[in-house]
């Protein structure tokens, strides 16, 4: 194989970008999934390093790592309840378990524990369920001696950089078309030349060319990833989040109550990601036997419930939307703008302000019934509000404005002082 330098490399899946990544733009919404031996300990997925717990001892979880047969099956079952998209678990975490027939690694969940291979049941799952697929794949490796050598030591750097690989192309080789390949924690190596990411990419995307790449092997690849916050970027970008504060594995809820997302705390930060043109990956840590923690489940199905009706606020493609989160927000598709209701207005009408496009239609979501507005100059009200929120899960009610053209929201006009004179797109 004739490899590229590196911005031959870069132009070269720019070229291919908007094709491959055209369905995750209009995804929006994909579940995370972290399991591995840590959830045996309750004691979530850093328990191994948190803990200066030996190799020896570790190990010893592997044969009590026991996942239910069809767990995979339950997590794409609510992930396709909740609206989701797409799927992205973790095939190997730091603690350097595989969880596939691994022929690179021994230590793997075929050898122990189940003697089953989880990354083919959640392959299976998400097909049934018409999810995207997305394997996880930590570079950095507690369990491996070269994970820890790499860093001073020429020899074990290479040899660790030829297990990395071959671990991955046993992933995108045995599975079928993979969507999405997440890296995680390139440490301890600070440079792409170190991990040898720009040869081992380009030999796993000539593997699966349709593949997208996140950007945690030093290189930038397809998508920006902020973890634990939504912090928009120039790019494509994915919000990773966790259903709690504390870990992204499973804790016992019996020491914990670490289960705090609801439904309309869910449904804000797709908001957030979709007016800023970004996704949303929400996380799951299953417990040991692979169940999802009960506290997720009510949650994700209410959420699912809304997008079912709602779902053309966030779905597709979306243009940056202005807007700080108050009582109500937006998105925005070309000339179409959702405002999203957070608290239902009690006298039957709500107000936008900065828009001077002309509004040809209020709709009322998700029954299309037009509303009656009027328009002022740069002020909207629309009326004839039915008393009670039209979304009796979430009490989150959508009315769809129709302009003339593309509109623009000019509300730094009206509070220079406040808005700096900006224009808002």
């Amino acid at each position: 194989m004739n490899y590229l330098s590196k911005s031959e490399y870069e132009a070269s899946i720019a070229a291919t970008r908007d094709e491959r990544m055209g369905w995750w733009r209009e995804a929006r919404f994909g579940m995370f999934v972290h399991y591995g031996l840590y959830a045996v300990t309750g004691r979530q997925e850093w328990v191994m390093a948190n803990e200066n717990i030996d190799v020896a001892e570790y190990e010893k979880l592997a044969d009590r790592f026991l996942p239910k047969p069809g767990a995979p099956r339950e997590w794409a079952a609510l992930a396709k309840k909740a609206g989701c998209k797409y799927m992205v678990m973790t095939t190997r975490h730091h603690e350097g378990f595989s969880l596939w027939d691994s022929k690179v690694n021994p230590y793997n969940s075929v050898n122990y524990g189940p003697h089953r291979d989880i990354v083919r049941e959640f392959v299976d799952a998400c097909r049934e369920f018409g999810l995207g697929v997305g394997f996880y794949s930590s570079v950095m490796d507690w369990h491996h001696p070269d994970g820890r050598d790499c860093a001073t030591d020429p020899e074990a750097r290479r040899r660790f950089n030829e297990y990395l690989t071959a671990l991955n192309t046993e992933l995108l080789t045995n599975y079928g078309k993979i969507d999405v390949l997440w890296y995680d924690v390139a440490a301890p190596l600070e440079s792409y030349e170190g991990w040898d990411s720009l040869r081992r990419n380009q030999i796993l995307r000539s593997i699966q060319p349709h593949i997208i790449i996140n950007n945690r092997s030093r290189l930038d690849e397809d998508f920006g990833t902020p973890e634990g916050e939504i912090h928009p970027m120039d790019r494509d970008w994915e919000a990773c989040m966790t259903f709690n504060d504390l870990s992204w594995g499973y804790i016992d809820s019996a020491q914990a109550a670490p289960y705090s997302y609801n439904a309309q705390r869910i449904l804000r930060m797709l908001w957030r990601v979709t007016g800023s043109c970004g996704n949303l990956l929400l996380n799951i840590g299953p417990a040991p036997d692979g169940s999802v923690p009960v506290e997720a489940v009510e949650p994700l199905t209410q959420v699912g419930q809304w997008l079912a009706a709602y779902g053309d606020a966030v779905y597709g493609r979306v243009d940056p939307a202005a807007g700080e989160f108050s009582v109500r927000s937006t998105t925005r598709k070309k000339n179409r703008v959702f405002v999203w209701n957070w608290i239902w207005p009690d006298n039957g009408e709500f107000t936008v302000g900065g828009y001077y496009t002309k509004l040809l239609e209020a709709r009322l979501l998700p029954s299309g019934e037009s509303l009656p507005f009027t328009q002022d100059k740069a002020r909207i009200t629309v009326k004839g509000l039915p008393a009670r929120s039209p979304d009796p899960v979430c009490n989150v009610g959508v009315v769809e404005l129709i302009f003339e053209e593309e509109p623009k929201q000019d509300r730094g006009s009206l509070f220079p002082q406040l808005h700096g004179g900006d224009r808002l797109l």
